[in-house]
């Protein structure tokens, strides 16, 4: 039978065994919280770099713009390129003006001189342009979103302001890749990766995204080429294991 001393050494042990662990355990959990610290830190610069890049491309595109006589608004923190409706379309028309078809094309032009710069071509035949920054952000989407005011309305084909929002931002996308064709082949990634998608799309709104602080509806009838930016990658686990080797 245990004597009363090698039970309070066996129990001893097993207390000290159980510490030991424990503080193995928040070891690692430490090292694991810094880790995701350090991950979280990176990925939030990132984003703000990302947002600083899509600011300069609407910059640029707005100033290409204005030289060509096209004056357009834009909203760096949302990161919008602000076309208003009547530059480009009659009320309750879908297909653009002669003004607007002709502002389309200078808007065309200046995106394929820049967007190609954060995006991907799959051709291979065609090299980044030279007058590129250093690559750093790529954009995601490039949305072509079509906007009315509240106003109802019915003229067959079109039945209400999504009908009309929605051809307002297919006709417009059709007719930039027209024009430029290349912004028709520009994805998000390389061909290879199965997130690999076309950036530029188009979507419509209706009425249910008025301009903050409008007063006229005539404000809200518009065109807005909305960029998003490709977002941080997460983090891997076999990235996790990695470091935490390296830190052991």
């Amino acid at each position: 039978m245990a004597t009363k001393h090698s039970r309070a050494r066996e129990e001893e042990s097993y207390f000290v065994s159980m510490t030991d662990m424990m503080v193995g355990l928040l070891f690692v959990f430490i090292i694991m919280l810094m880790y995701f610290a350090l991950q979280y830190k990176d990925s939030a610069q990132e984003l703000l770099t990302a947002d600083a890049t899509r600011a300069t491309i609407l910059e640029e595109l707005q100033e290409s713009l204005k030289r060509e006589g096209v004056e357009v608004s834009i909203d760096t923190e949302t990161g919008v390129l602000r076309l208003p409706d009547d530059v480009l379309f009659n009320e309750g028309k879908v297909d653009p003006t002669e003004e607007g078809d002709d502002a389309l094309k200078k808007l065309a032009h200046a995106l394929a001189r820049i967007v190609p710069c954060y995006a991907v071509n799959p051709d291979p035949a065609v090299a980044r342009p030279s007058t590129c920054p250093p690559p750093t952000h790529s954009i995601e989407l490039l949305y072509v979103e079509g906007h009315t005011d509240s106003t109802p309305i019915y003229r067959p084909p079109i039945r209400d302001n999504w009908d009309l929002s929605t051809e307002r931002a297919k006709i417009t996308r059709q007719r930039l890749a027209a024009e430029e064709p290349v912004l028709d082949r520009l994805r998000n990634t390389a061909p290879g990766d199965p997130t690999s998608a076309p950036i530029l799309s188009h979507v419509g709104q209706a009425d249910t995204r008025p301009i903050p602080g409008a007063t006229t509806p005539d404000q809200n009838r518009r065109i807005d080429l909305r960029i998003i930016m490709a977002k941080p990658k997460p983090v891997a686990i076999e990235k996790i294991e990695s470091g935490l080797g390296a830190a052991q």
